[in-house]
């Protein structure tokens, strides 16, 4: 998974507007504590981090 498609994943499943807010102030920690943001700035790999958003937002399934 690349950078943009994690963008708009979040773009799909949050409020228009507010992905970029939460990614910069949800702290996951299945990230080790970090959030989105802090996670993409340390190199940590877009599938890894979506799947904490996924499993933070208890999102279904089919969007994993």
């Amino acid at each position: 998974m690349r950078e943009a498609e994690l963008w708009s994943r979040l773009g799909q499943v949050l409020p228009e507007g507010y992905s970029r807010v939460w990614a910069d102030q949800v702290v996951l920690a299945e990230l080790a504590g970090r959030t989105v943001s802090e996670a993409l700035s340390a190199g940590l790999p877009c599938k890894r981090i979506w799947r904490a958003v996924w499993s933070q937002l208890e999102l279904p399934g089919e969007l994993r």
